[in-house]
């Protein structure tokens, strides 16, 4: 939640009547940035430093928002890093790192989480994939494999929570103006906004229980960068 997508997420679901926002990233000082942005909105934000592709950091997190808290309504999986590189260029290290960062993560994460979220009898989770999930580039070995991972991952979930009143939804967005993109030369309005990947998880967290929105793809206007 230290910036971009995760970020922008974290300050749509603080304008939520009520709302108690786990903030979780390595970086505290952007956390910290991101939890006054929240309690700006009224909600009652909190960090928790925590390297979410480690399993007993993830475990520790997760048993303090629990202990505060109790289980989630709501469970984001935005962790993700990117470094270009085909597959004779990449090293493994550079792709186990890539793996854990983009899959590990959430598997560890929605693990800690989803037995409380059971118990309580609901709650949503979102994965946040890419298209990079259903489309291969070159030049994109590690990160595609990782997302292409992630939505078999996030579609496994679905499946095995289908009576337990959760819902599992995939985001696919394309191209989001965030901090992965600077450097790249091109405009800002050559991307989507990161607010608009957050307001369409909020609209589908608003939706009727009875509704679950599996998978949703969000690309540019002008296509895919």
């Amino acid at each position: 939640a230290s910036q971009g997508i995760g970020r922008a997420t974290a300050v749509a679901f603080a304008g939520e009547p009520g709302a108690k926002i786990a903030l979780v990233s390595r970086n505290e000082r952007k956390l910290q940035e991101t939890a006054e942005a929240c309690t700006a909105r009224g909600a009652e934000a909190v960090c928790f430093a925590c390297d979410v592709t480690d399993d007993e950091a993830v475990h520790a997190m997760a048993q303090s928002v629990l202990e505060r808290w109790g289980a989630p309504d709501v469970l984001v999986n935005n962790a993700g890093a990117f470094r270009p590189g085909g597959l004779r260029q990449m090293n493994a290290a550079t792709f186990r790192e890539q793996i854990e960062a983009n899959l590990t993560s959430a598997f560890l994460v929605t693990r800690a989480f989803l037995d409380p979220m059971i118990e309580a009898g609901r709650g949503d989770i979102f994965f946040m994939g890419s298209v990079a999930s259903i489309q291969a580039y070159p030049g994109g070995v590690a990160y595609c494999a990782a997302k292409h991972g992630l939505l078999g991952l996030a579609r496994v979930v679905r499946e095995e929570t289908k009576g337990k009143n959760i819902r599992v939804t995939t985001l696919l967005p394309g191209a989001t103006f965030t901090a992965s993109w600077e450097g790249s030369g091109l405009p800002e309005d050559r991307f989507m906004p990161p607010e608009d990947i957050a307001r369409t998880m909020l609209d589908i967290y608003r939706l009727d229980p009875r509704t679950v929105v599996e998978e949703v793809l969000l690309r540019p206007r002008l296509g895919d960068i």
